[in-house]
């Protein structure tokens, strides 16, 4: 964090850097959403194929233990794909939570901003009222000697 010089500078020094942080949990919360959702992908496809191999067995004939095994274990899969998608939907509910905090952050960051910005262009118009006021009176000044030149004697 740089060092501010003034209260506000070190407000806005402060929201930029909750507003990257909440970033940066943001990014790796939805890192760890396409993680789950590929094991969710993978646990989908392991359990596909293992269907086929189910079905192919049953075209050839299979005996009813290695039957009921076959379905266990589908069984099981199924239950394991229930988990992975109500880890997933954990999961992005996370990453929303994550979400809605990095853009209170970045309302925060910009409303600091716009309160900078005010003060520069209210700066600004001071100093250009300064500089006219000062213009100002160098050519009063200049007309009052011309004057006061033009009515000697």
């Amino acid at each position: 964090m740089s060092t501010a010089s003034t209260p506000l500078e070190t407000l806005v020094d402060l929201a930029r850097e909750a507003r990257d942080q909440a970033g940066q949990a943001l990014a790796g919360e939805r890192a760890s959403e396409r993680q789950v959702a590929g094991q969710l992908e993978s646990l989908g496809r392991y359990r596909l194929e293992y269907a086929q191999r189910l079905q192919q067995a049953m075209r050839e004939g299979i005996d009813p233990a290695i039957m009921r095994n076959y379905q266990r274990f589908l069984d099981s899969l199924d239950d394991a794909l229930a988990r992975a998608r109500q880890a997933l939907a954990a999961q992005q509910q996370r990453v929303g939570q994550r979400q809605a905090q990095w853009q209170q952050e970045q309302r925060k960051l910009s409303s600091y901003d716009t309160l900078v910005s005010r003060r520069a262009m209210q700066q600004n118009l001071k100093e250009q009222r300064r500089e006219l006021r000062a213009s100002d009176d160098l050519v009063n000044g200049r007309l009052i000697r011309e004057r006061h030149a033009s009515s000697a004697p």
